[in-house]
């Protein structure tokens, strides 16, 4: 079989990688500083590095962040009462195996929703499926998915996410309905997938936010317990650094 057949073949089979490395490896005439199996573990790695790039790639996409942001962009030089310690092993994502939360409070301009998508950046690159969405904004569509009956169809694909990022949350007082959406995302979510949480209040303010306590403390009870916290406390606004929060 010619190399022109067989680059037909791995095109036809989708082996994009696969076949970029074999072309270079025939272009380029090395193919004879390769022993057998090392040119076929060159091979397969190119296949699987394609293949993983374009899932992220893919992943990073559908999470539609705010930010394109990464761990390796975190200030730590900044007063924030960041825990680098504690941020570095958040980033090997083994809270979202365990199907636990995370809470980001502080100031405006403090750089939580940079910081909830750095991670959510982590997530995708762990092969997570993540979506990233703003509170008030998540609490319209919803509504406007019960009055047109796509609403349990919405709401399965949230459930789907292994990584929900809720951003800005606190900025507008709740409604009944929506209080209700919000206990049926943790409802299903909990011990099952992971929860970002944002928001400018303090935790302790969140029960009076709420409001019913019934619904507050069902709510609370479901994200807060357990949950890993990032209190953002500093002076200085990272709108700059950020590009807005």
């Amino acid at each position: 079989m010619t190399h022109t057949v067989t680059m037909q073949k791995l095109e036809e089979m989708k082996f994009t990688g696969f076949a970029r490395a074999y072309r270079e490896v025939i272009e380029a005439s090395i193919n004879r500083e390769f022993t057998t199996d090392e040119l076929i573990a060159h091979l397969v790695q190119a296949e699987w590095d394609d293949r993983y790039n374009r899932k992220l790639q893919r992943l990073i996409t559908n999470a539609r962040f705010r930010y394109r942001a990464s761990f390796e962009e975190i200030d730590f030089s900044t007063q924030r009462n960041l825990d680098k310690n504690q941020l570095l092993r958040l980033s090997s994502c083994d809270w979202i195996t365990k199907h636990q939360n995370i809470i980001i409070t502080g100031a405006t301009g403090s750089g939580k929703s940079w910081l909830a998508s750095a991670l959510g950046h982590q997530g995708c690159q762990h092969g997570y499926k993540v979506l990233y969405k703003n509170c008030i904004k998540l609490f319209d569509e919803l509504k406007i998915a019960k009055a047109d009956g796509s609403y349990f169809n919405e709401m399965h694909k949230i459930e789907k996410m292994d990584l929900l990022i809720l951003d800005d949350f606190g900025l507008k007082p709740l409604d009944g309905s929506q209080r209700l959406i919000l206990l049926e995302l943790f409802e299903d979510r909990y011990g099952k997938k992971s929860t970002i949480i944002t928001s400018q209040l303090p935790v302790n303010q969140w029960h009076a936010f709420i409001k019913e306590d019934t619904l507050a403390d069902a709510i609370l009870d479901r994200l807060v317990h357990g949950s890993h916290r990032l209190e953002i406390k500093t002076k200085v606004s990272m709108r700059e650094t950020y590009k807005n929060d």
